[in-house]
């Protein structure tokens, strides 16, 4: 697909998303539009009354019915406004808070693969920023609605007065109506590459923070700064333009708008002193060329909407991130917990990373999986479980597909440890019930103890309740309890990415002894790195270059001059 096709697709998608937002929230939309355009009829009826009543206390004539009317026609629009401006506040929080849950769902179900189309920071501002943008549509909808209705109703009654006022007014109308069509052109493609550029500018701080201690040893922060920085001055060059089309558009607004108002009040004072207009309706006429030229006003709500339908293109995009599809099947009850690789394929970054992966892992055994940096070690390890998938080849466990399986059995089947675990669990305990299902509290203790952190645990302030945010944990702690995690969840395959690099060799020889021992899983796929995890491993499978080069035992593999190198460069 051309690059001006993929950004026509965008567009509708975006427009798409729009619309199902503005669909979503019509009741309340219709009720802010039905609010404003009551507040808007008191508003054009208050010309007409003041006339009215200012005309009969030249006459003598005025009562106090009328003088009421002007009264309660002053109040009721204010008191109308108040409950709009609160309407509009929680519709546009409703729908903010929608967009946020859609958009992360299609992010969840994505996988680890939405990361690899989007930096975490793009993603970041998309589901903040950008979603928050996108929730004011409703709001602007009926704001622009209703901006309409005030200048069609002035007009309206500029012509019930005098024919000659309306005429003279839509002289103009469409001078005004080529202003806010640039207007709108102009604010799409310079809000579209500042929103883009954002993005990049988040992704590249989210970076930094991540690596906030490797750059302050490598004494790199003024480097990095201005990595960081790099995308501003095109922000700047966008923010500008867009201030500069809005003011310039405000300005022409500006000018354009007294001198219609001024040409309807001189048609005025005409009819006036021919007899065709009292002084009432002179009054009356001066309020509604005001609420006829109001439709300067649109300039705001249209920046407000081209803001929300460029905000959408980018949550469309993240819509558009493909999810990974479950199939409906469960295991064999009578397997054992083979794993098999037949033909697997990887790329990431445009790069090969495995290919031609054949690989069976038997039931019941431990199989750790060596190799260089680079050979595609913890790739394996993703695709084994299924948190992405190969370019091609099959991956299957106890003979059924690992794509053709049920998501609830798929994540009760496989249980993974990786090495930087995320607390995502609130407390301690939470953290280790964490996942599809919730494991009894007696499982996650033992499986506390298998991966050696219930003693440590204990003596935190609450114990498992303790809050994680209230538990400072070092990296080979954090790891445990990661550990612990995946002992708790794990059902016939368990797999360990670097899950102990940061533990010590003892903790190490003790959690190794607890995976052959006390750990429910069958069979355990483990990336290792030490020498230690090879030698206790049943079998070692060997990557080099993206192809597995040997399968066997540690001390079988050892005699081989470049396995022993992997260990010993």
């Amino acid at each position: 697909m051309t690059s001006t096709a993929l950004h026509e697709a965008t567009r509708r998608d975006g427009d798409r998303l729009l619309a199902t937002t503005l669909r979503t929230a019509a009741p309340r939309t219709a009720a802010l539009v039905l609010i404003a355009t009551a507040s808007t009829g008191a508003a054009l009826l208050l010309p007409a009354v003041l006339g009215h009543t200012l005309d009969l206390l030249l006459k003598g004539q005025a009562t106090r019915r009328w003088v009421a009317l002007c009264a309660a026609l002053v109040c009721v629009p204010a008191a109308l406004d108040a409950l709009g401006e609160y309407l509009n506040a929680t519709t546009t929080a409703r729908t903010t808070a929608r967009l946020r849950r859609t958009a992360l769902g299609h992010v969840l179900a994505a996988g680890p693969r939405a990361t690899a189309r989007m930096t975490p920071g793009d993603l970041v501002a998309r589901l903040v920023g950008n979603a928050a943008q996108a929730g004011t549509a409703p709001a602007t909808v009926a704001g622009t609605v209703t901006a309409v209705v005030g200048p069609i109703g002035g007009i309206v009654a500029l012509a019930l007065l005098d024919p000659w006022l309306a005429l003279v007014f839509l002289a103009g109308a469409p001078l005004l109506a080529l202003l806010l069509r640039a207007f709108t052109r102009a604010s799409t493609d310079s809000l579209a590459g500042y929103q883009r550029l954002q993005g990049e500018l988040a992704g590249r701080l989210m970076e930094a923070v991540g690596g906030a201690r490797t750059i302050a040893a490598a004494g790199t922060a003024a480097r990095e700064r201005d990595r960081v920085l790099e995308p501003l001055p095109g922000l700047s060059r966008h923010g500008h333009r867009m201030w500069r089309v809005q003011g310039r558009s405000s300005a022409q607004a500006t000018a354009l708008v007294p001198l219609l108002q001024i040409a309807v009040l001189a048609v005025a004072g005409l009819e006036l002193s021919r007899g065709a207009l009292s002084v009432g309706d002179l009054l009356a006429a001066s309020r509604y060329a005001v609420l006829a030229t109001g439709v300067g006003m649109l300039v705001g709500h249209l920046g407000a909407l081209v803001h929300g339908r460029t905000a959408a293109r980018r949550l469309a995009e993240v819509h558009a991130l493909p999810p990974t599809v479950h199939g409906t099947r469960r295991l064999p009850a009578d397997g054992d917990g083979t794993l098999r690789l037949r033909g697997v394929a990887a790329e990431r970054g445009g790069r090969t990373v495995l290919r031609g992966v054949d690989l069976v892992v038997p039931g019941g055994s431990t199989t750790a999986v060596v190799g260089r940096s680079g050979t595609g070690k913890s790739v394996l390890a993703e695709l084994a479980g299924r948190l992405a998938d190969p370019d091609a080849g099959e991956i299957t466990l106890d003979g059924v597909p690992l794509r053709e399986l049920a998501h609830d059995e798929l994540r009760r089947q496989v249980g993974y440890a990786f090495a930087r675990p995320a607390l995502l669990g609130g407390t301690i305990g939470g953290t280790l019930a964490f996942g599809s299902f919730a494991p009894p509290p007696e499982v996650v203790v033992d499986a506390a103890r298998a991966a050696c952190a219930d003693d440590f645990v204990r003596r935190l302030p609450d114990g498992y309740d303790t809050a994680c945010a209230a538990a400072p944990l070092s990296g080979g702690e954090a790891q445990r309890l990661g550990l612990a995690r995946a002992f708790a969840h794990a059902g016939r395959l368990l797999i360990l990415d670097d899950a102990t690099s940061s533990l010590d060799s003892v903790t190490e020889s003790r959690v190794a002894d607890a995976l052959l021992h006390d750990v429910a899983a069958r069979t355990r796929l483990i990336v290792a790195h030490r020498l230690a995890t090879a030698e206790r491993a049943d079998r070692v499978a060997w990557l080099d270059g993206g192809r597995v080069r040997a399968v066997g035992p540690h001390t079988e593999l050892w005699r081989l001059p470049g396995y022993r190198a992997v260990f010993e460069g």
